[in-house]
């Protein structure tokens, strides 16, 4: 093959200034007419493979900004709807107890068993059993309100040897929970599945027996978990128990570990779940109303001691965003649309920037 006659060009890509600086004239190879259709074909190869090449990243890209997205609407909608209505039917103390009132003996059968179930873990000096003084009344009460019922007080060594003995293949879950207060959590929900009866400082609670699940309801935000209700096996818990364990990852913020892994947020979404699973005719679980706030329905069968068990800065972070659910909404969108703006504005920088590097080009 002969020489390829070259002529000289101008470089467009260089500016005035610096051309002057330059010999003025720069040489490049530019294939004569004869042959050039033949250069043209391999140059339009080779961009043709580039782009080849660029397309699977730009897919991947895209693809992965797809499955994030997806992933945050997930989560988003799984946050919001613990803070919407729930399922179940609501029944307010007061209706509970003109139920009960009725008609005397009560003709409804008794579901839950008469056991009262109260836990007490030492955090501050395991080991020490000894009840305070301040919770130690309120024991003392709902005992003699109930004598004729089966207690069990649930301590740090008595809760481990059931959870060993009763459900050892939840065992590694447990004694690897970050928090404590998981562990009580996590307890209350095996002791409804396997025992049925009530976990709660209340008053008489006989009324409370011909519902075969209830957890309360404080009229706004997640459903409670501090008093419960249920018959022995019930199908709820056993898909709550046997959720756990997929539930309990760590998070950034111990507030959000606690809730989602065992906590009331968990307990939400099992709840939430467990009435989306059910086929017609079957019945709804009941929620129990416990609205602290003014002008609510008034508490029949509970009082309310103070607690206190554990508490962060995340904690009350969380109850304000739940409380202010439609700002914390708008502003999740705002913050999402604002970085994926800035991402689109940083690959489009990008690519500039890459092209701008490429330098002296054919011509």
């Amino acid at each position: 093959m002969g020489h390829i006659p070259v002529r000289a060009v101008q470089h467009k890509a260089l500016t005035a200034s610096r051309r002057n600086k330059c010999a003025g004239q720069h040489l490049y190879a530019r294939p004569s007419p004869a042959i050039r259709p033949l250069v043209t074909l391999r140059t339009m190869g080779t961009r043709a493979i580039r782009l080849m090449a660029r397309k699977p990243v730009h897919l991947s890209f895209t693809a992965l900004c797809l499955l994030l997205l997806i992933y945050v609407g997930v989560k988003i909608n799984f946050f919001v709807h613990i803070f919407l209505q729930h399922s179940g039917v609501h029944l307010t103390q007061a209706e509970i107890a003109q139920a009960h009132n009725a008609t005397t003996p009560d003709p409804r059968p008794r579901v839950v068993p008469p056991i009262i179930h109260q836990i007490y873990h030492n955090w501050k000096d395991p080991g020490n059993e000894t009840i305070p003084a301040l919770w130690d009344g309120a024991r003392k009460t709902c005992i003699d309100l109930h004598p004729e019922w089966e207690y069990k007080l649930w301590t740090e060594k008595s809760s481990r040897d059931f959870i060993a003995k009763e459900y050892s293949w939840f065992l590694e879950t447990y004694d690897n929970f970050k928090f404590p207060v998981q562990k009580v959590d996590a307890l209350r929900y095996l002791l409804m599945r396997h025992y049925g009866g009530i976990y709660i400082d209340l008053d008489d609670a006989k009324p409370l027996l011909y519902y075969p699940v209830w957890v309360t309801d404080g009229g706004h935000g997640a459903l409670s978990n501090n008093i419960l209700g249920a018959a022995p096996n019930h199908p709820f818990w056993e898909l709550a128990t046997e959720s756990m364990v997929s539930y309990a990852w760590n998070y950034p913020f111990p507030y959000v570990t606690i809730s989602y892994a065992t906590g009331q947020w968990f307990l939400t979404d099992m709840w939430q779940r467990y009435h989306a699973s059910l086929a017609g005719g079957e019945p709804e679980l009941t929620r129990v109303m416990m609205d602290m706030r003014p002008g609510a329905a008034t508490w029949v069968f509970f009082m309310h001691t103070k607690g206190g068990s554990w508490d962060n800065w995340d904690n009350h972070v969380f109850q304000w965003v739940g409380s202010h659910l439609v700002v914390t909404v708008l502003a999740g969108i705002a913050v999402v649309g604002t970085l994926g703006a800035m991402l689109v504005l940083v690959v489009r920088l990008g690519k500039v920037l890459l092209r701008r590097r490429k330098g002296y080009r054919l011509v």
